[in-house]
């Protein structure tokens, strides 16, 4: 037997530990040759990991001796599959990640700590003929009663089942015990009709037909209400009936209900989920059932980019633009740009949905990257909100709320319409200070006021996450003059119910939407007919459908207006548009009103006059003169430590390490805009360059080098490639 006919014995594994490396051991003879994708069991240091096999070769730099042997193989065939695996690696290496980090994360986690692959449950109920007795019977009441002529209709998919209110989820339960439900695997229903595309829907659809096979990226750019989600619904039909399967991301855990409702009900298949809100064995099994391709329409928010797609046709990233795709810990990578490397690997279609572009995918649509296809209307003909600026100079306001808008929240509901108020800041009040002697309530870490949470009587840092109790009176002078200063979710929210007492309220925010149940679609929160109220943050502003709301009110829009990110400006219109743009989308119009003490600023007079493209062309040549993204990239090295010095010991080494270059630019070292998270001392150093490749030729041996640094040992460190937040 020749040498080549030897099987490798050297496995090559990416373990979980921040180190941009993988480890080679050694496979004993008793073992076959394990195939890339698989989990194994490895000694590590005194402990044992679980890593994941990336290739086998025929021999090691790292001398035989020094070598230590696989302890187990735990799996029969790959877990990731060729083109996953290759494309996570893509990601580690282009966001400077470890690979071993990358790949298990890619994974769920009931899969990462090395326990066998879980058995794959039913995806959907139905009635058993026992059912039908008690049903028949009237042997049931309450909430099983509603289930059973429920399940009487049609099967009840997974995704259904997860949205139900907890009572209905316990009853449920109860009834599978008895044997009045049984498993359907599957069970499809038969969807809704779809309703008749309008002109420009019909043209856009007809140019995604017409586009060759294989990997192509198409931004669909429509206003807000103007039928996207119809041409996403018509595609995905189009690649189920080719026996593929399609992946739809949105931004967040909150649009999952809704959409996935949506879905089921219009193309008549079980929709998979993945997202953090579930239980890890349900997110096990969705993921699962993708590798296997059983899962035919999967539905996730960021991390279900990682999914398995054997059979892949297609891929919606609605919302593009969504800064909740960019990963800000761990892998920092962005969702969106890696589901176009996935979807380059595999050879599919991706589709891009928003009403507010990114300005990186606009620039890219320019260049011709992108198919660009603009959907300019409202569908059903429905008119835009009309938009109109509160004068806050002129307006006297109480707790946020000025006259002209508590006047046009009593009209609206007058008329038996639903309207939303928006602040996007949670708390009751931002400051809480002494009107005797001006102390104000500050973070001892950060140097930031504390926010004042009035129901749960607790004084909150929203950047390092401090809590302490609210004084009874001023800890400075004594005096018990202590007063709100400014408004957040929960401010509105009380003086709104006192204002209008009869009305229905709904809040929406980080504390309102803690628990799975919570993060309800809204329009399952609020009522079917009459008046209804909802107060929120962003949170609303992300791709609800609430066709009764007709009045949406913004009681500042001030604190985007002059700000030193230089992607402010960009954010600040999306997010305008965005909350806008949930006005007015049934039958009545739409009104929108922004208060405002800057009503002049040109941002607001030409996002009102000339639309947000009109905008974005004037921030795309201000960014082009300026060198900045998206024509110029960057990277940035994000540092913090307990003592300002160590801080900016490591940072100087980290200039200093990285080799010269007249194609990179280095700004700093210097303090992260905000100087201090907790107890700990932030700064940075920002990496720019025109050309991305010179800037990655220099990022990979440096990250490496930094990993060496003496200065490394006593902080914390990390590297964003292509940031979004620059503190």
């Amino acid at each position: 037997m020749t040498q080549a006919d030897v099987a490798p014995r050297v496995l090559r594994v990416a373990l979980p530990v921040p180190l941009r490396r993988l480890f080679d051991y050694t496979l004993a003879e008793s073992f076959p040759a394990p195939i890339a994708g698989v989990r194994v069991r490895v000694p590590f240091g005194r402990s044992t990991r679980i890593g994941v096999v990336v290739e086998c070769v025929a021999g090691s730099a790292v001398p035989a001796a020094q070598l230590k042997p696989v302890t187990a193989i735990l799996d029969d065939t790959p877990l990731l599959d060729a083109e996953l695996l290759a494309s996570v690696l893509w990601a580690a290496e282009y966001w400077l990640g470890s690979p071993g980090e990358a790949l298990l994360n890619a994974l769920p986690v009931a899969l990462r700590d090395g326990r066998a692959l879980p058995a794959l449950r039913a995806q959907a109920w139905a009635m058993s003929e026992a059912g039908r007795a008690a049903l028949q019977a009237s042997r049931t009441r309450g909430a099983g009663l509603a289930l059973l002529q429920r399940l009487a209709a049609a099967a009840l998919p997974a995704e259904c089942v997860r949205a139900l209110p907890a009572a209905e989820r316990v009853a449920l339960a109860r009834l599978r015990r008895g044997g009045l439900i049984i498993a359907a695997e599957d069970a499809p229903t038969t969807p809704i009709a779809a309703p008749a595309l309008n002109t420009a829907q019909s043209d856009a659809l007809a140019r995604l037909r017409a586009q060759p096979p294989g990997f192509s990226v198409t931004l669909l750019d429509g206003v807000t209400g103007s039928g996207k989600t119809e041409v996403y619904l018509a595609r995905i039909r189009e690649v189920l009936a080719q026996g593929r399967q399609a992946l739809v991301l949105v931004p967040e855990i909150g649009l999952i209900a809704q959409t996935a409702q949506r879905l089921h009900a219009r193309l008549g298949v079980s929709i998979d989920l993945l997202h953090s809100g579930l239980s890890d064995g349900l997110r096990a099994e969705a993921w699962l059932r993708a590798r296997s391709g059983a899962a035919r329409v999967l539905l996730g928010t960021r991390s279900a980019v990682f999914a398995p797609l054997p059979h892949a046709g297609l891929l919606v990233i609605d919302e593009e633009h969504d800064a909740s795709y960019k990963q800000q810990d761990g892998l920092r990578y962005h969702a969106r740009d890696l589901a176009l490397k996935r979807a380059q690997a595999l050879g599919i279609p991706v589709l891009l949905g928003s009403a507010t572009p990114a300005l990186e995918t606009l620039s890219n649509a320019a260049r011709g990257r992108y198919a660009h296809l603009r959907l300019p209307t409202r569908a059903n003909a429905r008119p835009a909100p009309r938009v109109e600026l509160i004068d806050l100079r002129r307006q006297r306001s109480e707790h946020g709320l000025s006259a002209p808008l508590l006047d046009a929240l009593g009209a609206t509901f007058a008329r038996g319409e639903q309207a939303m108020v928006f602040r996007n800041r949670r708390g009751y009040a931002p400051v809480l200070s002494c009107a005797q002697c001006g102390w104000h309530a500050g973070c001892p870490h950060c140097a930031r006021p504390l926010t004042w949470h009035r129901a749960a009587q607790r004084l909150e840092c929203h950047l390092c996450g401090r809590l302490q109790p609210v004084p009874p009176i001023c800890p400075a002078c004594g005096s018990s003059a202590l007063q709100a200063q400014g408004h957040g979710t929960e401010r509105l929210e009380t003086a709104l119910a006192e204002r209008f007492p009869d009305i229905p309220l709904v809040r929406v925010d980080r504390e309102t939407t803690r628990t799975r149940s919570a993060q309800a679609a809204l329009d399952t929160r609020l009522p079917e007919h009459g008046p209804a109220l909802l107060v929120g943050t962003q949170m609303l502003a992300k791709g609800h459908d609430l066709p009764r709301l007709t009045l949406v009110a913004v009681t500042s829009v001030d604190e985007g207006l002059y700000s030193i990110d230089f992607r402010a400006p960009e954010r600040l219109a999306q997010l305008i548009v965005q909350v806008a743009g949930r006005a007015g989308r049934g039958t009545q119009p739409g009104h929108v009103l922004l208060q405002t003490r800057h009503p002049d600023h040109p941002l607001l007079l030409q996002l009102l006059s000339g639309g947000y493209h009109a905008l974005a062309a004037s921030l795309l040549d201000e960014r082009r003169a300026a060198r900045l993204p998206p024509f110029a990239y960057h990277a940035l090295l994000r540092a913090e430590a307990a003592h300002e010095a160590a801080l900016f010991a490591f940072l100087d080494a980290a200039r200093t390490a990285l080799p010269n270059s007249a194609a990179i630019e280095i700004i700093g070292p210097m303090p992260a805009p905000l100087p201090r998270r907790g107890p700990r001392w932030c700064g940075q150093l920002l990496l720019a360059s025109a050309q991305r490749g010179a800037l990655h030729r220099a990022l990979k041996p440096w990250a490496l080098v930094l990993e060496t640094l003496p200065q490394a040992r006593a902080l914390r460190w990390s590297l964003d490639v292509d940031p979004l937040e620059m503190g």
